[in-house]
């Protein structure tokens, strides 16, 4: 079995709910990064293989395959096929474990990987609900055999945050620090030009929009509660954002055929299911999983990527793992840069690469956890 390369790995910088990406159609944000890595690679676009991006809340402009409207808006071959994936929050992460899987197995040589998201266009979840006007039933509620076993209510990622925080002794003070160390962290790291190298700006956005260089624990202490009786507050959750990401995954084959130098191969890939009702813990599963699977230590790893869609969810990973905090998201996460759900896992994979050449460090672990009760897993080696 051949092995999957990563060549190059890029995103747009991320826009806040309603700033300087929120314009923006989603299929030129996945077309402008398309291009970018194709650009900065010397790829022919007629040369790949196959376009897998991710996606959540396939309504209006996202839908009807917009994988494949991006790339044709692109300009670039209509004989380049192109398919869109919905794994939740994990979806861009997904497409390029399809992609790496797709060059080990020998089929493809070539694949572009990676998601699309303007959640100022279309809110998180509004896919579920939009079509209830149209008497077009929600995806739980009105299942016979679903509500059988879960009930008429479907689970809450809120409370789901709130139920983690509680089990595994994680109070609101410890999830604002947290907050506020990914505010702080991201700042850093867009002041030391740590993403300059994976940003390639758009509409003229340059830098990431999401974080706050203004933020302390007493303004975190005066926020209420997202919902009654929970410690999750806006401050400790992740922000909806505007971005895209890709991923130029290759074969050995691809990188002889195109002169190619990888930056880093794909070590292993795991997908895990846990709890429904507490769907944020799949990164506990996944983890496990890959741990077993590879043999390897959580001390084998420089860095972590830990998708912060709530503070309680990377704080009870390193509970559960008892992995260094220092080696944890340490440009920021989520709280601070922001959460395009679609395309927050070749996001991340694009921070991880650049943070393990800039620090020589060689494996690195990245893990999201996505609704209803799922967590992707990658583990890449630095080349």
């Amino acid at each position: 079995m051949t092995e999957a390369y990563i060549v190059d790995a890029v995103r747009t910088p991320t826009g806040k709910k309603g700033g300087g990406l929120a314009h923006v159609h989603p299929a030129d944000l996945g077309a402008h990064v398309m291009a970018a890595v194709l650009d900065r690679t010397g790829v022919d676009p007629a040369a790949v293989d196959d376009v897998v991006f991710g996606t959540v809340d396939m309504l209006g402009p996202n839908a009807a395959n917009v994988t494949r409207t991006a790339w044709l808006t692109a300009g670039f071959p209509e004989s380049v096929p192109a398919t869109t994936v919905d794994r939740q929050c994990g979806s861009s992460q997904q497409a390029v474990h399809f992609a790496a899987q797709a060059v080990m197995s020998g089929s493809m040589d070539v694949v572009v990987a990676g998601g699309l998201q303007n959640m100022s266009l279309i809110p998180f979840g509004h896919s579920s609900f939009a079509a209830e006007p149209f008497g077009i039933p929600d995806p739980w509620t009105t299942s016979p055999g679903f509500t059988a076993r879960f009930g008429k209510h479907t689970a809450n990622q809120f409370r789901s945050a709130d139920d983690i925080a509680r089990q595994w002794g994680i109070s609101r003070e410890d999830m604002e620090r947290f907050s506020l160390r990914s505010h702080q962290r991201a700042v850093q790291a867009i002041d030391e030009g740590r993403f300059d190298n994976e940003v390639v700006a758009f509409e003229g956005v340059t830098v990431d929009e999401g974080p706050r260089r203004d933020s302390t624990l007493e303004k975190m202490a005066t926020l209420k509660p997202v919902v009654e009786g929970t410690g999750i507050t806006a401050a400790v959750s992740s922000q909806m954002s505007d971005a895209a990401s890709a991923v130029l995954v290759v074969s050995e084959q691809g990188l002889a055929d195109h002169g190619l130098t990888p930056r880093a191969r794909v070590h292993h890939m795991t997908v895990a299911g846990a709890d429904y009702r507490l769907m944020l813990t799949g990164p506990l599963a996944a983890t496990e999983r890959a741990l077993a699977r590879t043999g390897m230590s959580i001390d084998d790893f420089d860095l972590f990527e830990v998708n912060e869609a709530f503070a309680s969810v990377p704080l009870a990973w390193l509970k559960a793992t008892g992995a260094d905090p220092d080696r944890l998201n340490v440009n920021g996460g989520a709280i601070a840069l922001g959460h395009p759900i679609g395309a927050t896992g070749a996001k991340l994979m694009a921070t991880m690469l650049n943070e393990l050449e800039r620090t020589g460090g060689r494996y690195g672990l990245e893990t999201v956890c996505e609704n209803g009760g799922l967590a992707n897993l990658t583990i890449i080696e630095r080349l």
